[in-house]
């Protein structure tokens, strides 16, 4: 077969990269080798067009144990001789396909880049968008990867303790599926993704190997379009159970001291698990693919090298020891066989029965090595300029704001979530706190310690569209906030960058502007950005999705007593807001879609005064003067007290401020506020440890009537029962019925 720029443009190389390769090899690759350089040259895998960017992100200091990058995730000290392992990761294309195994794969990927550095997963967490609810497609989507989300979950033992979802018109093709993954780990017990000392062995565990999720990486770096289910085969296939054994045969391996290094097979399968780690040991293998445990006869060698099957795992062991290391895997039922050896040179020799198929440098295959790095260009957007004659004086406050409050309680981003979350699996482990009483942050207890962990996953996409270095700015600000509201300590980030084509220059200077914002952010909080993921091509031909750049970020409670919950405890109790009030609409869901206003400046948003906020919070929380605190987020200040008072009924007598226009105190999302309840006996307290910090004491708590500048607006009751039922009835066809069942 004869191998030309045709030939690597339909593995989705350009031409030029594909006369790189052959600068690279000296000579012309064979189609085995140009496939490895498709999967690894992916940008998936490379990051060719992120990377540049990304270098600009803190990627180190604070807690942090390892540089970003340098690991599979992320590695920040804890305290008593504990690290926090964590990530984020995109399966947005594979879940547009076939949601469920798109979404399930997606989590169990996420776990295995924690336990394969050593750490044990103790919560998951997940960040959804999709299109218009109203729409069977959606439905489909939001059935699917739910009930694919909840079946691994559930099945793997690892609680979901937190997310977020989102619908907007733009991810009706191109759904967004982000998916985290925590877990702890004894410092000085991890393992590092590393191929070291010639002669060791190479050993394959885990899973055998498929068809299933061939080109699974070039095909998550190319647009959605009407020909992608053709794709559908590049979707792995998981199985929760086997990755449980895998999990704990792992972890018990580890305890032997017989292992050099280890890393999941993700993306790009085999190629990219023998490439990274012997570039990063400066080492290379020779690996004999027809030692690998298939689950088909007569797999190709590019079929072996790219297969995406799922719960396997790659380790190089001490020589000697196979048989140590076999033996647990047997005993766990999984197979496991010594399919190569470590070697010098940084050559990477595959054979199949004696006849060398492919011979490839390791550290050209790489992020960080050979693989291309671009600098795209970028222009501003062209529908900045709608955005900038959007003017809400133009905009009369409504005569009837109940009639609008009653709208926006039950729009689907802002309703209840209670038909997914009771989906998932939230107490297994026992380490979830949150489930009785609700906080901004999911709070994880640290078994064998005080601490606890305080987690969010957050991003206002519609933000971030409007203003991209604002947009990032406030969902950084806002994870840290969450964490704040929670009793926690900021520590640190992972991120997961979902964007449309980087081709377009309109995108790029989205991506940009997102990084450079996300940065600045980060800087303020000391939040280093640990590592996470870069998912390109979110776009179908309608266009591109809103640029959604998901925070992940980590907290600690030093001791678990000292979280603060978001419901009001007592009738009575005195209700305080914290920051600055502005008469702001700009891309409030009021806006956009009550008035369906589609252009609108993003909100107000201060950093400096962001950070005071959340450090006078701090201390407020820290000295128990504060009885909860919810941050004012999406649907405005009014959707924060009723979320407030849902969980114990109460409700609230509030008094708007004369000088701003009403719908926009009730609705508007300027950002850098927080609602606290303070007990009439510590008021006097409060308001001397509140010092310079805006505030207004704007009303009490009911026993649960509301009422709005003494105007009743019924019992919480009937608003949690308008909150409450939104998803149910858009999802009460059969479809739907069958996923909540099957549960």
């Amino acid at each position: 077969m004869e191998i030309t720029h045709e030939t690597a443009e339909q593995l989705r190389l350009t031409k030029e990269e594909f006369e790189l390769i052959k600068q690279k090899l000296g000579r012309t690759p064979n189609f085995n080798e140009l496939c490895a350089f498709s999967g690894m040259w992916s940008e998936h895998c490379s990051y060719k067009n992120s990377i540049k960017w990304l270098k600009t992100l803190p990627r180190d200091g604070g807690r942090m144990l390892v540089k970003a990058g340098d690991e599979n995730a992320g590695l920040m000290d804890i305290g008593d001789g504990l690290g926090v392992v964590f990530k984020i990761e995109s399966h947005n294309h594979p879940s547009a396909i076939e949601p469920f195994q798109g979404a399930a794969t997606g989590v169990g990927g996420i776990h295995r880049d924690i336990f394969t550095m050593g750490a044990r997963p103790i919560a998951s967490l997940n960040s959804l968008r999709f299109g218009n609810l109203e729409e069977d497609k959606t439905q489909h989507l939001l059935s699917g990867v739910v009930h694919g989300i909840g079946h691994y979950g559930n099945c793997f033992g690892v609680p979901t303790v937190g997310g977020e979802i989102y619908f907007d018109e733009c991810y009706h093709t191109n759904p967004l599926v982000n998916a985290m993954s925590v877990g702890i780990v004894k410092i000085g017990e991890t393992v590092s993704a590393t191929a070291k000392g010639t002669g060791n062995p190479v050993m394959y565990v885990g899973s055998a190997t498929g068809k299933d999720g061939i080109g699974g990486a070039s095909f998550a770096s190319a647009n959605i379009t009407e020909e992608s289910t053709q794709d559908l085969p590049a979707v792995q296939v998981g199985d929760p159970f086997q990755e449980k054994k895998l999990l704990e045969a792992c972890l018990e391996v580890i305890q032997t001291g017989a292992i050099v290094g280890m890393q999941d097979m993700g993306a790009a399968g085999i190629i990219c698990s023998t490439s990274e780690m012997s570039a990063k040991g400066e080492v290379g293998m020779r690996i004999d693919l027809e030692k690998i445990p298939t689950r088909q006869n007569n797999l190709k060698a590019w079929e072996l090298l790219l297969s995406e099957s799922q719960e396997r795992m790659l380790l190089v062991a001490e020589k000697g020891r196979e048989d140590e290391v076999t033996r647990i895997f047997e005993k766990w039922d999984l197979p496991c066989s010594v399919i190569g050896e470590v070697t010098n040179g940084g050559q990477l020799d595959f054979y199949l029965n004696g006849i060398l198929e492919a011979s490839l440098p390791a550290y050209d295959l790489v992020l960080g090595g050979g693989a291309p790095q671009y600098e795209r260009e970028f222009t501003e957007p062209s529908y900045f300029s709608e955005i900038k004659k959007f003017n809400q004086n133009l905009i009369s406050v409504p005569q009837d704001l109940k009639a609008v409050a009653e709208k926006i309680i039950q729009l689907p981003s802002i309703a209840s979530k209670r038909w997914i979350y009771n989906q998932y699996d939230s107490m297994v482990g026992t380490n979830n706190t949150n489930t009785n009483a609700p906080s901004d942050a999911a709070i994880v207890i640290v078994k064998g310690t005080s601490k606890a962990l305080a987690i969010t996953t957050d991003c206002n996409s519609r933000y971030v569209f409007a203003d991209p270095y604002k947009g990032a700015m406030i969902a950084v600000s806002e994870a840290a906030r969450n964490i704040v509201c929670s009793g926690g300590l900021p520590i640190g980030v992972t991120n997961c960058l979902n964007f449309g084509n980087p081709f377009n220059p309109e995108v790029y200077f989205q991506f940009v502007h997102a990084i450079q914002g996300m940065g600045e952010a980060c800087k303020k909080f000391n939040t280093p950005v640990t590592g996470g993921n870069v998912s390109f091509y979110n776009q179908n031909p309608d266009g591109p999705v809103f640029p959604t750049p998901t925070i992940g970020m980590v907290g600690l409670l030093e001791n678990v007593e000292n979280k603060m919950t978001l419901d009001f405890k007592s009738s009575g109790n005195v209700i305080y807001l914290l920051g600055t009030v502005n008469e702001d609409l700009g891309c409030s869901q009021y806006v956009t879609k009550i008035l369906n206003v589609e252009y609108s400046s993003a909100p107000y948003f201060n950093l400096d005064e962001e950070y005071e906020l959340q450090q006078v919070l701090t201390i407020l929380i820290s000295k128990k003067v504060v009885e909860s605190a919810h941050d004012v987020s999406e649907g405005g200040l009014f959707v924060t007290l009723c979320e407030s008072g849902f969980n114990r009924q109460l409700g609230f007598a509030i008094e708007t401020k004369e000088s701003i226009r009403k719908d926009a105190y009730l609705f508007g999302e300027g950002q850098s506020r927080v609602v606290v309840t303070v007990a009439a006996e510590k008021i006097e307290s409060f308001e001397q440890m509140i010092g310079e910090l805006p505030h207004e004491r704007i009303g009490i708590v009911t026993s649960g009537e509301i009422l709005i500048d003494e105007d009743f607006w019924g019992s919480i009751d009937t608003w949690k029962e308008k909150y409450d039922t939104v998803i149910e009835k858009y999802l009460s066809n059969e479809e739907s019925g069958d996923a909540l069942t099957a549960i």
